[in-house]
C-alpha cells in the first residue's frame, strides 16, 4: 500500500486506505487467518471486495491458488461447469473431461463474487461443498473431495433475496460464518487524498505524465457521494490526468464531471414525479402488485423470454426474478 504502513508482502497491500473502520476489518481479517470457514463479503458496487477476498486468502497463508468465478450472468449449466468440470460426454460438445474451478483451488481459496445471482438449484450444489467438501462433475456419478476454503460476495441483500424465495437460508446462515461488510466511500472519505495519489501514480505511469492534486480537489471530492465508490473515483483520476496540461489537475475537470452526475439524479428525480408518468393517465392507479406484474411482463416481453436479461433491467437477481414468475404463474 503506496504511503502507508503496509509492507509489499502485507496481505493489505492493494487495500489503499487509513480509515479507522478499515483497519479494524483488517485486524479481524488476522483474526481468523486461521479458520477454513466460509466468508461473506457484502458492500456495494465498486468497492473494492475481490481484494478484501484476496488479502483474506493471503492472509490464511494458504499453499494453493485464489481462483475467483463470477456468478453474474452466467446460466446454471455454465456456473455448474464452471465451478465443478464436467466428464467425457457430459453434453453435447464435451469431447474431453474438464477440472473445474473446485479442483483448481484445491488447498487454496475459491472465491464466488455475485454470489446473490446463483439459481436455486446452484445453491443445493454449493451448500453441499460447504458442509461436505464434496461435489460431483457433470455427467459424472462419482463424489469428489476438496478441503478449497470459499469466499463469497455480493452487493445484493441476501436478506432480502431470502424473503422473497431467491435465496436459501440455509447457505445463507452458512455463508456468514464470517461476515465483512466493506463501507462506501462515502463513509471514508479521509481516505480521498491516499487513493487519489495512489491512483495518481498509475495514471502518471500510463499516460507519462506527472501532475499532482491540490487541497481543492481533494475538499471537493469530499462533497461528492460517489455512488461508484473507489472505482468511479478511480474513473475520475484517470480521466483528469488525460485531459491535464501541466502544473496541477484541473479542477474544472472533477466539478464538470460531479455537476453531469448531480443533473443526472436531479432529470431521474423529475422524471420519476412528472406529471407526463406513465401513471398520470390512469383514471385508477394500479396495485404495487399490480404494477410490479406489469414490469415484470413488459421486462420479459424486450428480453425475449431471457430471465438474465430481464432481471437486470429490474435491478433484481435472476433467481428473485424467476420467483415472482412462478408466483404470478400460481396465482393466475
Amino acid at each position: 500500500m503506496k504511503g502507508s504502513k503496509y509492507m509489499k508482502d502485507s496481505p493489505f497491500v492493494e487495500i489503499i486506505t487509513g480509515n479507522q473502520k478499515m483497519l479494524e476489518m483488517f485486524q479481524q481479517i488476522n483474526s481468523i487467518s486461521a479458520s477454513r470457514q466460509p466468508v461473506l463479503i457484502t458492500g456495494e458496487t465498486g468497492v473494492g471486495k475481490e481484494l478484501f477476498a484476496k488479502a483474506i486468502h493471503k492472509s490464511s497463508h494458504v499453499k494453493g491458488l485464489f481462483v475467483p468465478i463470477n456468478a453474474a450472468g452466467l446460466d446454471e449449466n455454465t456456473f455448474s461447469d464452471t465451478l465443478f468440470g464436467h466428464v467425457r460426454g457430459a453434453f453435447t460438445g464435451a469431447e474431453k473431461e474438464r477440472k473445474g474451478q473446485c479442483a483448481k483451488a484445491d488447498n487454496g481459496t475459491l472465491f464466488l463474487d455475485e454470489i446473490g445471482d446463483l439459481s436455486l438449484s446452484v445453491q443445493v450444489k454449493l451448500l453441499r461443498l460447504l458442509q461436505e467438501g464434496e461435489y460431483q462433475p457433470l455427467g459424472s456419478d462419482k463424489t469428489q473431495k476438496t478441503n478449497a476454503r470459499i469466499l463469497a460476495a455480493t452487493n445484493a441483500d441476501l436478506w432480502e433475496l431470502q424473503r422473497e424465495g431467491g435465496f436459501r437460508n440455509d447457505l445463507n446462515y452458512r455463508l456468514r460464518t464470517h461476515h465483512f461488510n466493506i463501507p462506501p466511500l462515502r463513509e471514508r472519505l479521509d481516505d480521498i487524498p491516499l487513493l487519489v495519489n495512489h491512483f495518481l501514480d498509475e495514471a502518471s505511469l500510463e499516460f507519462k505524465k506527472r501532475p499532482y492534486a491540490t487541497e481543492d480537489i481533494f475538499n471537493l471530492l469530499k462533497q461528492y457521494s460517489f455512488p461508484g465508490n473507489i472505482r468511479e473515483l478511480r474513473s475520475m483520476v484517470y480521466n483528469a490526468v488525460g485531459n491535464y496540461q501541466s502544473g496541477a489537475l484541473s479542477l474544472d475537470v472533477f466539478q464538470s464531471y460531479i455537476n453531469r452526475q448531480q443533473q443526472n439524479e436531479i432529470c431521474f428525480t423529475e422524471l420519476a414525479i412528472d406529471a407526463n408518468s406513465p401513471f398520470s393517465s390512469f383514471q385508477t392507479l394500479p396495485t404495487i402488485k399490480q404494477a410490479t406484474e406489469y414490469l415484470v411482463i413488459e421486462a420479459m416481453k424486450r428480453a425475449n423470454g431471457n430471465q438474465t436479461v430481464a432481471a437486470k433491467m429490474l435491478g433484481i437477481s435472476q433467481p428473485a426474478l424467476s420467483n415472482r414468475l412462478k408466483k404470478m404463474s400460481v396465482e393466475k
